[in-house]
């Protein structure tokens, strides 16, 4: 069987929860991403939202038969040799859609191939397979030696609760509860002082409320240094519950840019510039505060957007005032600031300016 060989690699993703604008939520998922020649294989697909078998909350034992299943040493959970290597975010169910492959053996390499889109036992490659995608031949000892870390708990850790320190406690407990229903811990608290070293090891992100002052924050960011933690440090841009959900979701995505689909936003002079390193679907959602500090959702763009750099004009009455917009793949988001004038003051990643 020819095919030129790939490398073969694994990474640390995430699927990116959030609260949408009809009011639904979406989970967030951390798992572990195959990397192809260099590459994420999930970006070689067509724009999919799924994660891989290998996720952070699936059991260990289910968690050890997949590693064990991709290294041909549990049998095939679905007819043909076919192992899922992408499946739904929300319930992991075949009938919602999966993206699945063979897999070989060729003397000590393995090989990856027949990828397809499968939603019943049987797959249809005629019909549904990813033409041009694979094969992958992998050489078996890099192969190995990837999944096997796997299984030595090398598993790329993730911290899943985020600290909310502020003094608007019931923003901050329906911050807490909508974190909660999309599958993120969260604590809070008007400070970290006294917080044993190992309980601040399991936070993510520490999020600032806008009443808090700056020497209350390089308190808090002191505690987490002394515990040795380098924890992401998120400025709350608006008393607005999505807005703030994806601002801790944007910060818990540490992964490199050239890992990311979406990696730039900025919004002002009437325009949102978003940037995209593969094509992908891309939703942008305005959020702005009225007179009487109400907020207005209105979901201002949703479409396939190709890679490099895109200028979407923005209705003015859904931007003005004061007024966010987050923009969202299938893997993660941006959050941005309107700003006004000619969008020389916005940056190339508004998003970023969340982090300290």
């Amino acid at each position: 069987m020819s095919a030129e060989y790939a490398t073969f690699g694994l990474a640390p993703a995430m699927r990116a929860g959030g609260v949408l604008a009809d009011g639904a939520y979406q989970i967030h998922r951390d798992f572990v991403d195959f990397v192809v020649d260099g590459r994420p294989l999930l970006f070689r697909l067509s724009d999919l939202d799924a994660v891989s078998p290998l996720a952070s909350d699936v059991p260990p034992a289910i968690f050890t038969e997949q590693v064990r299943g991709l290294l041909l040493e549990a049998e095939a959970p679905l007819p043909g040799g076919r192992h899922i290597i992408y499946g739904c975010p929300e319930c992991a169910d075949l009938a919602c859609g999966a993206v699945t492959a063979v897999i070989d053996r060729d003397g000590d390499d393995y090989i990856w191939r027949d990828f397809a889109w499968q939603t019943a036992p049987q797959a249809d490659l005629e019909l549904n397979g990813y033409h041009g995608t694979g094969p992958f031949r992998f050489r078996g000892e890099d192969y190995r030696q990837a999944l096997g870390a796997l299984l030595d708990g090398d598993a790329p850790g993730t911290r899943r609760r985020v600290l909310l320190i502020g003094a608007r406690v019931a923003v901050l407990a329906r911050l807490a509860a909508a974190l909660r229903t999309i599958g993120i811990g969260a604590d809070i608290a008007h400070d970290a002082d006294g917080v044993p070293a190992e309980e601040l090891r399991g936070y993510g992100a520490v999020v600032f409320g806008r009443a808090v002052g700056e020497e209350q924050r390089a308190a808090v960011r002191r505690c987490f240094e002394r515990a040795g933690v380098d924890v992401a440090c998120v400025a709350a841009l608006a008393p607005v519950v999505p807005v703030l959900v994806a601002q801790i979701e944007q910060a818990l995505d540490r992964g490199p840019v050239e890992r990311r689909r979406l990696t730039g936003l900025a919004v002002s002079g009437g325009e949102a510039r978003v940037e995209v390193t593969s094509p992908c679907r891309v939703r942008l959602t305005a959020y702005r505060l009225d007179r009487l500090n109400r907020t207005r959702t209105v979901d201002v763009f949703d479409g396939v957007l190709e890679a490099g750099g895109h200028r979407v004009p923005l209705d003015t009455g859904a931007v003005k005032g004061e007024a966010f917009v987050v923009a969202r793949t299938a893997g993660n988001v941006l959050v941005a600031p309107v700003t006004r004038g000619d969008g020389r003051d916005g940056g190339e990643n508004g998003g970023d300016r969340a982090r300290h």
